[in-house]
């Protein structure tokens, strides 16, 4: 079978390089993946396969022994065509495998299914796949499984690609801090073994530093002279106050400087130094050090003999320096180079000098050139990134700090020195991709998530986290978090860091679950919460059993709603149970009277009773009706059967029916309609209005009146009002008393019977019509329901 057409296989294949897959190691993982797909599937044979260029890699495997096969000879080239599981369910009669069926080591398979694996970046680089003796096909949830465990297995190789990418990350690490041990080793060694003479004072004029060359030319060793001023044993005592007036303009600024003094040796000779000093400056601007550079002009030829022995020790510490030296005249051409800077770039010394350093720079950088050569030729230096690049095509990345020489009687030249960083470059660009990764996942937790050091104090803290607990995630960072948000009890006392889960997870290294306390607010308001704290740990370090706390993560949630909706249940078992007791109560004693024979001889009572329990089987109904209604609503399972009807006749149907039901026939309904029409289904809006003028006769006073009217808002929509007279709905109860078992006042349900559920019924009915509903109220004024319906069909509206 050939590739079929496979889209973008150089992608596919730079896919299978980056996992560096085809040639690791046995992964048990992928190997569980792969047996657990057997398992799922029923299935004898089971395979990660990967397609190369000429061959399919069966990079893990169950129930066979081949390490690849033949492009063709199974059906993953098909499979990656797709995004879902691809089956067939009987290979011999498959065009590309009949009659034999899939052969595989010399056995016939008639069953294949696969599922592609495509990485993030949606490249399909092989498939999972099962293969049975047998024809059939998977089951939903076995394909789903397939599906599932396909992603596990891209998983899997994206994590080992990124350990991998952090070992290497790591190495390169080591690379650097070694080559900056060296780079310090090279200047001790520089200092020490140069012929000149390299003091270093405090700007108290102390001395925190003597080369060798110092000590022999002075006859002291350093540790006799550390930490004392130079007039103290080397400056003649008729100089010392021309030394000391000499280093207060050096400490004033005024370097570099070139000066001369005697120095008085041990043995009791004079000897003539010749210094040039500058000062090393701190962040400020401030001179921290001042460095002196002598030599010993007693006599010439000591002077050039010391010159040519530093000179040869230079240069040999040049060609074993780990670093890139060179030197270029100011046009950029190439004058030396040592040997490990030019096989940095892939390239013999031969090679490189004679030729201009634009020519070794990657073409997209070249136009920074001149720039540089212009800045050193200026300023006597400069200091940047070269991308320069390496005879195989690859860039490499040296952090470089050059200086202008300038030699009598020969044309100036630039030293430069650096060091390739290019390993350390791609890590940090890594690491930095990595932590973008990190921070999007984080942000997008719905949870609160933050994590804090040994001391407490807040390391990282996702958005979420910030938002609930009322700050800004900058405002978080680096505070102590018990203090912040843990620090008092529910009930007022002091919560002490010690008694915290979360510090207690750092000593036990173990996952604590909290579901009963509370956080505090920026506001100084609480929130109850739930969280897991889970301590991170280094295993390598060399503590007990190496283990070692480094801090602790805590993912919480606010349950506030949780509770709420638990408090919403008791209130529901509460109004139920009353309102199945009650009626319960009076049928069971209606019908026990009857039944005990103690009415025979009263017919009026026994007809008193039978009212009664009919009245109370009444009640029951509604109950139940009220809640199979609000269910059936709710979850979409009641069709509408929407019609145009007039809005006056809806509004008299139901005032006539509330009118021969209520109790209180002094109580007048009117309504008017003004000749509105509206689109809806007639049953469910007058069990609306039945709901809302039900309530309003129940909560009216005696010899009240109820409005009932309706109007066009445009030519979309119309309005109806249901006004009454009564004792009106506090205000802050308006936004609840839809929801279900709400009301007006707790005491309702008690006093005036009724579940909570009307309104809510309601509601979910205006909704379902695309309608909206809601209530305006003034204590003793009464409560005015408004609630809208379309005019025409919903596809007539624009």
């Amino acid at each position: 079978m050939n590739a079929l057409l496979v889209k973008d296989e150089a992608l596919r294949i730079e896919a299978l390089n980056q996992y560096e897959v085809l040639n690791s190691a046995p992964d048990p993982i992928l190997d569980d993946l792969t047996s657990l797909a057997a398992q799922i599937c029923d299935t004898p044979v089971a395979a990660v396969s990967l397609i190369g260029s000429d061959r399919i890699w069966l990079r893990s495997r169950f129930g066979i022994d081949s390490l690849d096969v033949s492009l063709g000879s199974l059906p993953c080239e098909t499979t990656i065509l797709g995004d879902t599981v691809y089956e067939i369910s009987d290979a011999r009669n498959d065009p590309d495998y009949a009659p034999d069926g899939i052969l595989l080591e010399g056995r016939p398979y008639r069953f294949y299914a696969g599922a592609p694996l495509t990485t993030p970046g949606g490249v399909s680089i092989g498939a999972l796949l099962v293969l049975d003796r047998h024809a059939r096909t998977l089951t939903p949830a076995q394909s789903s499984a397939l599906s599932v465990l396909s992603r596990q297995v891209i998983t899997r190789l994206e994590l080992n690609g990124r350990i991998r990418q952090m070992d290497r990350a790591a190495r390169s690490r080591q690379r650097v801090e070694s080559a900056l041990t060296v780079e310090r080793n090279f200047v001790s060694a520089v200092l020490d073994t140069v012929g000149a003479l390299v003091a270093v004072f405090d700007p108290a004029g102390r001395i925190v530093r003597f080369n060798r060359a110092c000590e022999n030319a002075s006859g002291y060793d350093f540790p006799t002279l550390v930490g004392r001023y130079a007039w103290d044993k080397l400056i003649p005592r008729q100089e010392i106050p021309e030394a000391i007036e000499t280093f207060e303009r050096l400490r004033s600024g005024h370097f570099p400087a070139a000066y001369e003094n005697q120095w008085l040796n041990r043995d009791g000779s004079i000897r003539r130094i010749a210094w040039s000093a500058t000062a090393l400056t701190d962040t400020q601007g401030q001179v921290a050090f001042i460095i002196a550079t002598g030599i010993d002009v007693t006599t010439q030829r000591a002077a050039e003999a010391t010159l040519r022995e530093s000179e040869a020790r230079y240069r040999q510490l040049v060609e074993g320096s780990l670093g890139m030296v060179c030197t270029h005249d100011l046009r950029g051409t190439l004058l030396s180079i040592n040997t490990h800077g030019a096989e940095t770039l892939g390239r013999s010394v031969e090679e490189m000098t004679g030729h201009n350093l634009e020519e070794f720079i990657v073409p997209e950088k070249k136009a920074g050139m001149p720039a540089y050569l212009k800045k050193i030729g200026e300023t006597g230096e400069a200091q940047g990134l070269l991308h320069l690049s390496h005879s195989d095509g690859e860039m490499r990345v040296v952090a470089y700090r050059n200086k202008l020489i300038v030699v009598p009687g020969r044309a100036p030249y630039v030293l430069g020195f650096g060091v390739d960083i290019s390993e350390q470059v791609r890590a940090e660009g890594r690491l930095r991709t990595l932590t973008r990764q990190s921070d999007s996942i984080l942000e997008s937790v719905g949870d609160g998530i933050y994590g804090i050091d040994l001391d407490g104090k807040v390391t990282v803290v996702n958005s979420a986290a910030a938002q609930m607990l009322g700050y800004k995630q900058e405002e978080m960072l680096g505070r102590n978090m018990h203090q912040l948000i843990h620090h008092t009890r529910a009930d007022g006392t002091l919560y002490a860091s010690a008694d915290s889960p979360i510090r207690k997870s750092l000593t036990n290294f173990a996952t604590v679950r909290i579901s009963n306390e509370i956080f505090w607010r920026k506001d100084g308001t609480c929130f109850p919460v739930e969280y897991v704290a889970r301590p991170q740990i280094d295993s390598q370090s060399p503590d007990t059993n190496g283990l070692k706390a480094l801090g602790v993560v805590v993912a919480f949630t606010d349950t506030t709603e949780r509770r709420a909706l638990d408090r919403m249940k008791d209130e529901f078992i509460s109004t139920v149970s009353h309102e199945l007791r009650t009626p319960l109560t009076s049928l069971r004693g209606a019908l026990g009277l009857l039944a005990g024979g103690a009415l025979t001889n009263r017919p009026e009572k026994t007809q008193q009773m039978l009212e009664i329990a009919i009245s109370n089987s009444d009640r029951l109904v509604r109950l139940v009706n009220d809640i199979l209604d609000l269910e059936r609503i709710s979850s979409g399972k009641t069709e509408l059967h929407s019609t145009m009807c007039s809005a006056e006749d809806l509004l008299r149907r139901a005032a006539g029916v509330q009118q021969t039901r209520s109790p209180r026939p002094n109580i007048r309904i009117f309504f008017a309609a003004h000749g509105v029409n509206v689109w809806a289904d007639p049953d469910r809006i007058l069990q609306t209005l039945n709901n809302l003028i039900s309530n309003a006769i129940k909560f009216s006073p005696e010899g009240s009146e109820i409005h009932l009217t309706a109007r066009n808002l445009d030519e979309n929509e119309a309005l109806i009002e249901v006004r009454d007279q009564g004792r009106g709905i506090p205000a802050d109860k308006l936004e609840h008393i839809f929801d279900r078992f709400q009301q007006g006042d707790a005491s309702d349900s008690r006093a005036m019977g009724g579940t909570g559920l009307g309104l809510a019924i309601c509601r979910s009915i205006v909704n379902q019509h695309g309608g909206r509903i809601w209530a305006t109220s003034a204590p003793d004024q009464g409560t005015i329901f408004y609630f809208t319906l379309p005019t025409k069909p919903s596809t007539n509206l624009l």
